[in-house]
């Protein structure tokens, strides 16, 4: 598996993958709100953000160069670039249960140590979407917090989790 940098023609893969409206907000939280997912909503919504230095939309391929996951690495306070958000983290239903995703998520942790030289990765995850929370366990993403959202599809406990890099 690699990671390479978000296109906007992967909007139109990564679309198919959101298929119910609660689908959409457990990977999105608002951030879309619009479903059926399409393409140029995705990209719409990254627009704003491309070329700031501080927003980096990834997409991983599979060793036969398969789009078979995607996610972003943002800053979210403009005045520490020591901690970045992972946001938008999604593997291809057709090969989750296989590792992809902790072995993007360990490579997106590389990355941004790396080449963003940060010692803290945080993320959010819904307590109904249980086994996007265990694959974030199994690369080292650990509790801090948790807060109540509210969605036109339901009321859900959001759980914060971060990773200290050493």
């Amino acid at each position: 598996m690699i990671l390479r940098e978000y296109k906007k023609e992967d909007a139109d893969i990564i679309a198919t993958w959101i298929k119910t409206e609660e689908e959409l907000y457990k990977w999105s939280a608002d951030r879309i709100g619009k479903f059926p997912l399409l393409g140029k909503y995705l990209n719409e919504n990254y627009a704003p953000s491309l070329g700031s230095g501080k927003f980096f939309p990834l997409t991983a391929l599979d060793d036969e160069g398969k789009i078979v996951g995607h996610f972003f690495i943002r800053y979210p306070d403009p005045d520490n670039d020591k901690s970045v958000r992972f946001g938008f983290v999604i593997v291809d239903p057709d090969v989750r249960g296989k590792s992809y995703g902790s072995k993007m998520l360990r490579l997106g942790i590389e990355y941004a140590v790396k080449n963003l030289n940060v010692n803290r990765i945080d993320l959010g995850v819904f307590d109904n979407n249980p086994a996007a929370r265990r694959c974030y366990e199994a690369v080292g993403f650990k509790e801090y917090g948790e807060r109540i959202c509210e969605f036109p599809v339901g009321t859900w406990k959001c759980i914060d989790m971060e990773v200290l890099i050493k």
